[in-house]
């Protein structure tokens, strides 16, 4: 299987080493330092089962990499304009376009049956450009468990073995397209499964999400040190049920041990908008913060601790010139 991998930061990097274990014919559409570190000394991926080195195609143009079986989107959510204006190429009569990303995806209400069926989400496709380039009947929903960084050009290091993807149709079919893919990096050491309800599933990790990445944000800390402070281990549990609570009104299944879970973490990672915000890129602050609030609005759920904290976090992303006013 040909695979390409759009975006080949930590989690784009990670993906592409496991699915190249997994025997994919694996492409990186990578830029700057890292696509030269690529090119020249491979791609290193430096994981709790050992170091993996691999040698993929990388290129900054689309089009030197030709059409794939697969695509995996897996860059920050303010670089979509980008996708969406260079991924024709890489896309054949029947490629398939996974979008392995945080926050709400803009693909959330198609083929979601229910009163909000096809309803668009400006926020997260500006124009309309990914449903015009890609398109839902290629899209697949990606999420994933993934804490690592790049820690130089070429190389990423994931922090811990606890790593897991989910895929999933937007329609809930678990289609042949998915399985394929899961199998592909299960076979590579990334726990992979194709769900039936891909939308629960992306509420599962938003909840944990929307629990430690604001306060984070303005915190300046991981997670670990963030919640050494009970008042703000308090304020993150809070956030958690408030963001479940959309979920549920929204008629997704998020269990009550995810808000456990999350309310007990004790790791020292930094939640990735964090380190977008330490290194002065855009941040994820529509998809992450902004798109779930709407989303509770419309459901009719009160949030306002979460309305605190991301109009603060917003705040802070604009005193960097990392989110636009307004």
């Amino acid at each position: 299987m040909k695979v390409c991998i759009f975006g080949a930061g930590a989690i784009g990097g990670h993906l592409a080493a496991r699915l190249a274990l997994g025997g994919a014919q694996v492409s990186l559409v990578a830029r700057g330092a890292n696509l030269a570190a690529i090119r020249a000394n491979g791609l290193c991926v430096e994981a709790h089962d050992g170091v993996h080195l691999s040698r993929p195609a990388a290129s900054d143009d689309p089009a030197a990499l030709g059409p794939q079986d697969v695509v995996l989107v897996t860059v920050k959510s303010p670089a979509l304009p980008a996708v969406a204006a260079g991924i024709a190429p890489l896309l054949g009569p029947r490629t398939a376009v996974a979008f392995v990303m945080n926050g709400i995806p803009w693909w959330y209400f198609d083929r979601h049956g229910g009163p909000h069926d096809g309803m668009r989400l400006e926020e997260a496709d500006p124009g309309g450009g990914l449903r015009q380039a890609v398109g839902i009947g290629r899209s697949i929903g990606g999420v994933i468990y993934s804490a690592c960084e790049v820690v130089a050009p070429g190389v990423v290091k994931s922090e811990h073995g606890n790593n897991r993807i989910v895929l999933g149709e937007p329609d809930g079919r678990v289609s042949d397209r998915a399985a394929a893919l899961a199998a592909l990096l299960n076979a590579g050491g990334m726990p992979a499964e194709a769900s039936a309800d891909i939308r629960s599933e992306l509420w599962c990790k938003l909840v944990g999400n929307l629990s430690n990445a604001p306060l984070c944000v303005l915190s300046g800390h991981g997670v670990r040190d963030t919640f050494a402070d009970p008042v703000l281990r308090a304020a993150a549990r809070r956030s958690a049920e408030e963001a479940r609570a959309v979920a549920l009104a929204l008629g997704r299944t998020v269990p009550q041990e995810v808000v456990e879970r999350v309310a007990s973490l004790n790791m020292a990672h930094k939640p990735s908008i964090l380190q977008d915000l330490e290194l002065g890129r855009p941040m994820e602050v529509e998809t992450l913060f902004a798109l779930p609030l709407k989303l509770a609005r419309l459901a009719g759920v009160a949030t306002p601790q979460l309305d605190l904290l991301v109009a603060l976090a917003k705040q802070a992303a604009r005193a960097r010139g990392l989110y636009p006013a307004g």
